[in-house]
C-alpha cells in the first residue's frame, strides 16, 4: 500500500466515524467464506463491514470523540458500521453468537465509547422500524377504541330496534 492510498484508506476510515450512528469493532479470524456470510447479513440489516489496518484506523481517529477505542484496534480487526444506531450491532452479534471465531471488542456511537457489554446492549434494542411501528400502534391505537365507542350506541340502537320490530310482527 503506498502513501496515497494509505491516505485515502485514513480519509475513508475518519469519514466512516463521522457519518454513521455506530461502529462496531470485531475480532475477525473469519475464512473468506465465513466474511462473505457475514457481509451479506450486514447489508440485509443496512449495515457494513470493512477489514481494516490498524494503525491507519488510529491515526483516523485520532483527535476526533471515538478516539477512546484505540486500544481495541489490535489484531485481525474489522469495523462494522450502519446509520441506524442498532442495525450494525444487531447483525453482528447475531453473528458472533453462532461463529466463535468472531469476537466483539467494543465500538463508538458518537462520542459514547462502548464496550462489548455495551454493544451487545446495543444490539437487543427495538429497530428504528421496530419502534416506529410501536409509536403508528400507540398513537392508533385511541382512535380505534374512539371510533368503536362512538359506533357502540348506534349498533346497540339499532339491534333494540330490530327486536322491538319482531315483537310487534309476532
Amino acid at each position: 500500500m503506498d502513501r496515497t492510498q494509505k491516505a485515502e484508506s485514513v480519509e475513508w476510515i475518519s469519514g466512516v466515524f463521522d457519518k454513521n450512528a455506530v461502529v462496531v469493532v470485531a475480532n475477525t479470524g473469519l475464512s473468506v467464506a465465513e466474511m462473505s456470510e457475514l457481509r451479506g447479513e450486514l447489508r440485509k440489516a443496512g449495515a457494513s463491514i470493512k477489514v481494516i489496518k490498524n494503525r491507519l484506523a488510529k491515526i483516523a481517529i485520532a483527535g476526533k470523540p471515538s478516539e477512546k477505542i484505540a486500544d481495541l484496534f489490535k489484531g485481525p480487526t474489522a469495523i462494522a458500521f450502519s446509520e441506524d444506531p442498532v442495525a450494525a450491532a444487531k447483525a453482528v452479534d447475531a453473528f458472533a453468537k453462532k461463529n466463535d471465531k468472531l469476537v466483539i471488542l467494543g465500538g463508538a456511537m458518537g462520542a459514547e465509547t462502548l464496550d462489548q457489554q455495551g454493544v451487545k446492549a446495543l444490539a437487543s434494542m427495538p429497530s428504528r422500524e421496530e419502534l416506529l411501528a410501536s409509536i403508528v400502534q400507540t398513537i392508533m391505537s385511541p382512535a380505534s377504541n374512539l371510533v368503536s365507542a362512538v359506533t357502540a350506541p348506534g349498533a346497540q340502537i339499532a339491534g333494540i330496534l330490530e327486536t322491538l320490530e319482531k315483537r310487534e310482527a309476532a
